[in-house]
């Protein structure tokens, strides 16, 4: 994200924020705290994936039937293969799991 982005959400009033602008802000905000808890502070770690997981998408975990489904999951969303996510990463995890949950998939 470019720093005069981060800067203006950064510093809007949560009065003056849009649901939308809340939600950005909110997802750079988890993204970061998660991703402060070793290693690099700009990526997620399979550890730090598997705890974001478990306390903020507990029902997501719970519906996995095979634990190994973390596994590939974060295999799945390591785009580059660096055996770390990096936010633009963690994004298409949000847009494809918020897609699959409000069920506007591509219908072809």
């Amino acid at each position: 994200m470019s720093a005069d982005l981060f800067f203006f959400f950064h510093h809007l009033s949560k009065a003056t924020m849009t649901q939308l602008e809340t939600a950005m802000a909110m997802l750079m905000k988890t993204f970061d705290t998660y991703a402060a808890g070793e290693g690099s502070k700009d990526t997620l770690s399979k550890a730090e994936v598997k705890t974001l997981l478990e306390k903020e998408l507990p029902g997501l975990l719970k519906s996995a039937k095979n634990p190994g489904e973390v596994d590939k999951l974060f295999k799945s969303l390591d785009f580059n293969g660096d055996s770390e996510v990096d936010f633009s990463e963690f994004v298409v995890m949000v847009a494809a799991l918020t897609c699959a949950c409000h069920d506007r998939g591509s219908k072809k």
